[in-house]
């Protein structure tokens, strides 16, 4: 495998193992699947809070008009709470709500015992490599986030 092909099949392995774990830990937790445009704004308002619409559609790299639908949608599912910014009125700041909180700490819950179960199955020279990667893994997402 050339290391174009490998490349290209870290990034085919890497986003399919994002999605099966997340769609994995959602149905164990027994909830629904939310969009991934949503989730993505609930762990930029979790990272961020406080954060405007404006800045979030910043960040995102997509039309006010977009977050400002993923705002609504979330706040009607009693995800995000929205606050006016007591400086500018006009601003409104964003939080997450407890049961968002509550959800993305089950998810996080269900996908770990996922992986601890999976990682168990693997043999033992697998599962070390796979936390032996750990760190470089670390290491390319503070790459990629610095280019982003």
């Amino acid at each position: 495998m050339s290391t174009d092909e490998g490349t290209a099949r870290l990034g085919a392995l890497v986003g399919e193992l994002h999605r099966l774990l997340r769609r994995s830990a959602t149905r164990r937790a027994n909830r629904t699947v939310l969009p991934e445009a949503q989730v993505e704004l609930l762990l930029l308002v979790r990272d961020h809070p406080g954060l405007s619409g404006r800045e979030a559609a910043r960040r995102l790299g997509t039309a006010p008009n977009t977050v400002s639908t993923l705002v609504h949608d979330l706040t009607a599912a009693g995800l995000l709470a929205r606050e006016r910014d007591p400086a500018d009125r006009r601003v409104v700041r964003l939080h997450l709500t407890e049961a968002a909180r509550t959800r993305m700490a089950d998810h996080a819950r269900h996908r770990t015992d996922l992986l601890t179960t999976a990682l168990a199955a693997l043999d033992p020279a697998d599962r070390a490599a796979v936390r032996a990667a750990v760190p470089a893994l670390d290491r390319l997402l503070a790459t990629l986030r610095a280019t982003d």
